[in-house]
Formats: structure tokens, sequence, C-alpha cells
């Protein structure tokens, strides 16, 4: 498990009270929930599977989990939820079933948008949060004259792209790949549009100084400080630190950005089973029972995501709640391909390059297709 629930304090809890309680109902399995940090969880990960000394179920993401299926890595996850299908979300379990079999059982899903310094923003004369491209570029000349950058960006190759390029590249109207999957497509226009939109947002002083190499943690980031304006990518979690480090009155949250299109991101969260395992039915117990209602909503009120379940009420509370649960109709769960990851990493790379200013856009777009292309043909 992973830090769904960032406060590690109460994820160490509720893990542990969700460990008892299944061990209470099933006196005959021995259950253990390993959590571990996000950082370099994709090799550890296949490390462990490649080894066959890994976890029997994990939390992965759609593509990930696309990924280790078709390297063999995991085992179709069909039996854990065999009677309770239609209590799921369709599109929750449409993005990890492959070749018509289930390989991820969705235990939570989030939602990402737009979240607003309104007090950075009144103090440089604009009274309206930006809601579209052309609103956020032509609030940065009057941001940056007061020493704010009106857009938060984290260039940082540790900082996954499904919170940082892909929803610009979505909202230009893009894809990372053709629809077949067969090619990378954000090499063409819509690629170029939302690179371009960064780098006119940097020659602007609308992007923090070190966009290129920064990370995307808000504690002590510029959104907190003060020194960044908006972010488009946001979940609850840091929209409460964003609260207490500014006052909730100063914090707006919007809906998700809009170039061409309007698209945010978001993706079930969910436990695949993997190749390891030597006792699928101890695992589909142990899947169904964190996947049930009960373990759903209070991981859900924990953690601030909501529910992959149609029979479990979404948190409320919190005008940001339903800001984020309004939001899911624009959420995109990331580029659901063999080789996503290892096209990711290529591409990062070669954006950090362009906002560094030691490649073009043009270079850096068409180096990264030439690197993807070559992945694609062998396989990943």
């Amino acid at each position: 498990m992973y830090p769904v629930i960032p406060d590690q304090d109460a994820s160490i809890a509720f893990w542990d009270q969700v460990e008892a309680d299944f061990e209470a109902e099933h006196d005959d399995i021995d259950l253990t929930i390993e959590q571990q940090p996000w950082e370099g969880r994709d090799e550890k990960i296949a490390t462990a599977i490649a080894s066959g000394q890994g976890p029997d179920l994990v939390l992965l993401t759609p593509d990930q989990t696309l990924q280790y299926q078709v390297s063999g890595g995991l085992k179709p996850l069909d039996g854990a939820i065999e009677d309770e299908r239609d209590a799921f979300l369709p599109s929750a379990l449409d993005v990890v079933t492959f070749d018509d079999e289930l390989y991820g059982v969705p235990i939570y899903h989030t939602s990402t948008t737009t979240a607003y310094n309104m007090a950075a923003f009144e103090a440089a004369g604009i009274t309206e949060p930006p809601a579209t491209w052309e609103d956020v570029l032509a609030a940065a000349p009057a941001l940056a004259a007061n020493g704010v950058s009106v857009l938060d960006y984290s260039g940082s190759p540790e900082t996954t792209l499904n919170l940082t390029f892909y929803p610009l590249l979505w909202q230009a109207g893009g894809t990372i790949f053709t629809e077949d999957g067969s090619d990378v497509a954000f090499d063409g226009p819509e690629g170029m549009a939302a690179l371009q939109f960064l780098l006119d947002l940097q020659e602007a002083g609308g992007l923090p100084a070190d966009a290129a190499t920064k990370t995307n943690l808000v504690d002590g980031g510029p959104l907190t400080t003060g020194t960044t304006a908006m972010t488009y990518a946001i979940t609850l979690p840091d929209i409460e630190i964003m609260r207490t480090a500014l006052g909730a009155d100063n914090v707006v949250v919007g809906a998700p950005l809009t170039g061409e299109e309007q698209v945010s991101f978001g993706i079930p969260g969910v436990l695949a089973l993997t190749s390891i395992n030597e006792d699928e039915e101890a695992a589909y117990e142990v899947a169904s029972f964190i996947a049930s209602p009960e373990v759903n909503a209070g991981l859900n009120a924990e953690a601030g995501t909501f529910p992959a379940r149609t029979d479990v009420e979404a948190p409320t509370g919190d005008e940001a709640l339903a800001t984020l649960a309004d939001a899911l109709q624009y959420a995109r769960p990331g580029e659901v391909q063999p080789t996503s990851r290892q096209v990711m990493a290529v591409l990062s790379a070669q954006l950090q390059a362009a906002l560094q200013g030691s490649k073009s856009p043009e270079d850096a777009l068409a180096d990264a297709a030439a690197e993807a292309r070559d992945l694609i043909a062998r396989g990943g």
C-alpha cells in the first residue's frame, strides 16, 4: 500500500485497523499490509515481481496495470468481485480490463482541479480567477510585476506527467498515443501548443523560476509561500495544505482549466494480483474486503478521494469536495498503453530540456518522439 492517506500517522492507523478487521473475519488468512513510499515505486514493483519476492497484491494505477499485465507480472482478479461488478463505476473497471479479464479491483477514485490564491490575484488587480489558458496568459504580467508567478509547474522527472504536462496536452486537444496505440501523437500541433503555452508563461514570468527542476510538493512550495498564484491539477489534501498556509478565505477551488478542451486528471487506484501469488482464493478475499463499501467509505473520508463504487456516498461537508466531485466528469485516467511509463520518462526529460532552454520546443518533442517510437518498436 502507498500513501493514499497523506498523513502518515492516519495512514498507519487506518491500514492497521483494516488488517485487524480482516483477520477478525478470516482467521485462516494472515494478512500483512506493508506501506511503501511513492518514490521509486515503479522500479521497486518491477524488481520485486521479477525476483519473485514481491507482494501478492499491490496498489497500481491503470497504466501500471497494463504494463505489468503485458509483461506477465499480473493475474486476473475477476474472482474477487464476480458477484459485485455492478456495484463499481463501469469506467473504473473498463480501464483495467484487458483481453476481457479484470486485472485491478478499484478501491478509490482520485480527482484533480484548479485552486487559486485569490489574495495574490487581487493584489495584482485581478478579481476573477483565470478559467482558460488565455486568462492565465493575460494574468501573468500583472502578477509577475508583484514577484508572483501565475501558474505552478513541476518539471522534475520525479514528478508524474499525469499531474503536469498531460493535462495541458489533453486541454490542447492532444494525446500521447494514437488511438490504436501503435505510435505516439504528442509531437503534433497539440503537443507543441501545450509546450509553447508553458514557454510563453515562462517568458512572461508566469512560472516558478525553478519550474524545470522542482517537484510538485505543495507543502513549503510556491503555492504555500505565496509566490505562485494557482495550480491546475490539485487534490483535496493539497488544497488543505494551501488553506492552512494561506488562510482558508484566500483559497478558491474552481473547475478544471480549459484550453481547446476542458480536461483534468483522475484515476481509480486498483489492487492488482501479482504472478507471485500462490493462493488466489485468499487474495480474492483480501481484495474484496478492501474494496468493500465500508472500507471504501472510510478510505475516502481519510484520503479525500472519491468512491469507485456506485453504492457508496461521496464525502461531503466541504465546498472543495463538491467541486472535485463535479470535476470527475472531466477526468482522464492517463495514457493506458504498455509502454506508458517508459514513454513518460523519455518525454519528461525532453520537456525539462525545453524549459531549461537547452533545446527548442520542436527539437524536444521530436527527440522525445524518436526515442518513444524506438521503445514502442522494441515493446518497451
